[in-house]
């Protein structure tokens, strides 16, 4: 069985048994009640036993901390292989073969990692396969306010998560969009969305909504509570550190990059350096607001 999906309006598609989709449910918001042929990406899952890298040429393997996951990257002919272990000094979970132009997608899971598998392979896919097409997968907590969206930036444990849930207390109309991997698009009318998408880290939020961005602000832990906006040349590692891309290509990175600046022309960035209180929450908020009374200090 084939589901159609559509996430920030780029449609992928899985094939699945009944029982694996049964497992998805966080990609249910974004079902597409017709069969698609414009799809960017589809993904096979197959039964059986993973291949093994054996013949593949090793370019790269991706290790962060030691809870995150570790992606081994080999290439042969033009096609791609991932393997994926859960965390870095696990054992392969999930076995993914993908087309020259990440259009085809094979992947061989372990039954007990189905979800975990798809939403990887999903995620990697996405990320490669639209970056051409203006759009960027964030690591972002997107909290949603008066019809803006706030992306909150910073390493694993810098406090996104704790910062949107300081916004929610601080204010009545203030809405989680997605925790951990939203999308933006740059539009052809020069505006800037960011989407819901169906992978939001420990948080179930799966929401199928879209907002225009009103800032985005890099988090810092700090025994006080200031704002400043940063200059491009500041905000520009910071977001590059935040957005997926294929480093090892220099074509997808030379369109990476220049989605960040044409985001970076668009879209002010600001350094916080907060507490975990809604005094920081309203610090954040009335600096940030797009209404032209605002005030901030430039680094």
């Amino acid at each position: 069985m084939t589901k159609y999906y559509k996430v920030a309006e780029h449609i992928f598609g899985i094939e699945a048994t009944d029982k694996q989709f049964a497992q998805l449910t966080n990609y249910s918001p974004f079902l597409l009640d017709e069969t698609e042929s414009t799809y960017v990406f589809i993904i096979h899952v197959h039964d059986g036993a993973m291949p093994s890298a054996e013949g593949w040429e090793s370019v790269y393997t991706d290790t962060s901390d030691d809870d995150m996951p570790r992606i081994e990257m080999y290439r042969k002919d033009g096609l791609w292989l991932f393997r994926v272990a859960a965390v870095k000094e696990g054992e392969v979970v999930s076995t993914m073969q993908c087309s020259a132009d990440w259009r085809e997608v094979h992947l061989w899971i372990q039954p007990k990692y189905v979800r975990f598998g798809i939403d990887n392979a999903a995620m990697l896919v996405y990320a490669f396969s639209t970056v051409d097409k203006g759009t960027l997968l964030f690591h972002s907590s997107v909290t949603m306010r008066g019809g803006m969206g706030y992306m909150f930036l910073g390493y694993s444990g810098t406090g996104k998560s704790t910062h949107s849930q300081q916004w929610h207390k601080a204010f009545a109309d203030a809405e989680l969009l997605n925790d951990d991997n939203p999308v933006v698009r740059l539009l052809s009318d020069e505006t800037v969305q960011v989407y819901g998408s169906p992978w939001s880290g420990k948080t179930p939020c799966y929401k199928n909504a879209t907002a225009p961005v009103a800032a985005l602000v890099q988090l810092a832990q700090a025994p006080q509570n200031q704002i400043a906006r940063l200059k491009m040349t500041q905000a520009y590692p910071y977001v590059l550190a935040s957005v997926s891309g294929l480093k090892i290509l220099p074509e997808m990175m030379d369109r990476l990059y220049e989605s960040i600046a044409r985001l970076l022309e668009r879209v002010s960035v600001y350094r916080l350096e907060c507490l975990p209180n809604e005094e920081a929450a309203q610090l954040c908020a009335q600096t940030c607001s797009p209404s032209p009374c605002r005030t901030d200090t430039t680094l």
